[in-house]
């Protein structure tokens, strides 16, 4: 199964900080189960495109104004949610506000 882990951090965290995922590397390198990893660029140069009534409006960021944002995200590929848990709490540290483990659905709706 295919999950995304979305890493959460205070809005007033500077990008790529906080991160302490050696051991989350380490693991899921070692099992083949790291697909891929991002780590995001600061909320406030993001931009919001919207379509309504055929009209396209661009909004800069950031999104919303939340007292946390998505700086990062890992692409796993494990055999079940419990393991994938297991893994983000690998990454997971006082730091960070919090790792949320997402399945990936395919386009019928099934889980990858």
């Amino acid at each position: 199964m295919k999950f995304l882990l979305n890493l959460y951090l205070s809005a007033e965290a500077f990008p790529g900080e906080g991160f302490d995922n050696e051991q989350f590397l380490a693991a899921a390198g070692r099992a083949g189960e790291l697909i891929s990893g991002h780590v995001f660029a600061d909320p406030s140069i993001s931009a919001v495109v919207r379509v309504r009534d055929g009209a396209v409006t661009v909004t800069d960021g950031p999104y919303l104004q939340t007292p946390d944002h998505v700086a990062g995200q890992y692409l796993v590929d494990c055999e079940s949610r419990e393991h994938a848990l297991e893994l983000a709490a690998l990454i997971s540290s006082d730091r960070i506000g919090g790792v949320e483990v997402r399945p990936l659905m395919d386009s019928a709706g099934m889980e990858m």
